[in-house]
């Protein structure tokens, strides 16, 4: 009896990791290994785990570093609990929503953080330090004296020391931008911007009345020459740039670009704003197009692409005081103040140090995905290796149109270039975002699914 016990033990345990000290948590490492022996089949639906304290034993660690892997397997929706009779393989999730979601840029899962334990004791923090009262009551806008503190913490490596008093703290980026527009321009205002620029921009526009038009962009982003004429051509009140892993091209403007740029803007006496939400997500950016023309140069830095989406925090970085002022009326008429429960978290994590742990996981994540990306795409890959996205030019019997509806009766959602456009013809690509699908397994499979579909031809697939 004793010697089927053992077998049984053996069997129940054949899964366990070797746990490493510079392989993450242990509590992650446990987990890892519950979904990779799931995927791999060495676990099957219904089989039956040993007993946290048993596991314990033999992997040498204590009970609460196995609860914590079991309740982050459950997350994951690999175990299920049975009461007295102990914790079971989970059956496979039925997947309700089968879209793979190509099209959202959002930032991927942390590699090696837990997320969720980071937001409880974020969370907790705020609560224990903070007046409850006071995070469920308005507040003015521009943020309070620690949010525009978090503010310079988080734009110090841009801009080395800063005033804390130049921030202003916003509820996400597009409403900056559009507070911005209200700020600078008035209707019928042209703004300038590359060909393929940032659709939040466009339809704010669209909506206050203000045209934007192109200027000619090259391999390194917006061409200095063409910026001159179109300045002397269409006077413009704003200049659009995003210059760091541009969405969607990709394309990280050099410095030298970036200088001549911040020139010509002071020279013909226009305003740059300067949209920079992958800056902290780059290998070794160039300094912001800021720090050439200070006064020249709005400066937009959120969270949303570098952290989460859900916490609805950016910073502006505008240093004249009179123009602080109008922005925060324009942000007003339209959104009073970002959200003190979820700006008090961000000051929190940036403060703590947590922005930074949580930051270097996603651009870990991000970057394995790029890889993935580059190993499934082969040639038609067109990324910088980090960021978010990925812009992918087609083969010529397709267009970008054509392409995303196709792939969206495959169950791919992409982005087609006709939402970057912003003159009447627009770049024969799509943009894929590659942190929007949760699991490394469905990212995978979208990719291998949209190769495929690249490689007929749109006649093979309408038959």
């Amino acid at each position: 009896m004793s010697q089927l016990k053992t077998i049984q033990d053996a069997l129940l345990t054949r899964w366990l990791p070797r746990l490493e000290r510079n392989k993450g948590p242990r509590f992650l490492q446990i987990a890892d290994a519950l979904q990779a022996a799931v995927a791999d089949g060495t676990l099957t639906p219904g089989e039956r785990l040993p007993p946290q304290r048993q596991l314990a034993a033999q992997l040498d660690v204590d009970l609460t570093t196995i609860t914590r892997a079991y309740d982050e397997a459950r997350r994951r929706n690999l175990l299920e609990g049975r009461g007295a009779r102990g914790t079971y393989v989970a059956a496979p999730k039925v997947e309700l929503n089968a879209i793979l979601d190509l099209s959202m840029n959002t930032p991927p899962p942390p590699d090696g953080v837990d997320f969720d334990d980071l937001l409880k004791q974020g969370l907790a923090q705020v609560l224990m330090r903070a007046d409850s009262e006071l995070l469920m009551t308005y507040h003015l806008g521009g943020g309070s004296d620690y949010d525009r503190k978090a503010g310079t913490r988080w734009l110090a490596p841009m801009f080395g020391p800063m005033d804390a008093g130049h921030i202003v703290v916003c509820p996400g980026a597009q409403a900056a931008i559009a507070a911005l527009i209200l700020t600078f321009t008035k209707p019928g205002d042209v703004i300038l911007a590359e060909p393929s620029s940032y659709p939040g921009l466009l339809a704010a526009a669209s909506q206050f009345g203000r045209r934007v038009v192109a200027v000619e962009a090259d391999q390194h982003g917006m061409v200095p020459e063409s910026l001159e004429e179109a300045c002397r051509q269409h006077r413009p009140a704003l200049v659009y740039l995003n210059p760091t892993l541009q969405n969607p091209t990709t394309i990280t403007m050099p410095e030298r670009r970036r200088k001549e740029l911040a020139s010509i803007a002071q020279r013909c006496k226009v305003r740059i704003l300067e949209d920079d939400p992958y800056w902290l997500l780059a290998d070794a950016a160039p300094p912001p197009i800021a720090t050439f023309a200070p006064q020249q140069v709005v400066y937009i830095s959120t969270l949303s692409k570098c952290l989460t989406p859900g916490l609805r925090v950016a910073f502006v970085l505008l240093r004249d005081p009179l123009e602080r002022e109008r922005f925060l009326v324009a942000l007003r008429s339209f959104a009073l103040m970002a959200a003190p429960l979820t700006a008090a978290l961000a000051t929190q994590w940036i403060l703590d140090g947590s922005a930074d742990s949580l930051m270097a996981g996603i651009r870990s994540e991000a970057r394995l995905r790029h890889r993935m990306a580059r190993d499934i795409l082969a040639g038609r890959y067109s990324g910088a290796g980090d960021g978010l996205h990925v812009w992918l030019a087609l083969p010529a019997y397709w267009n970008s149109t054509q392409l995303a509806h196709a792939a969206g009766t495959e169950g791919i959602a992409v982005t087609p270039a006709e939402a970057f456009a912003t003159g009447s013809v627009a770049e024969h690509a799509i943009r894929i975002s590659l942190g929007s699908i949760k699991d490394r397994a469905r990212l995978r499979a979208g990719l291998q699914r949209l190769s495929q579909l690249l490689a007929r031809r749109p006649e093979s697939f309408r038959s």
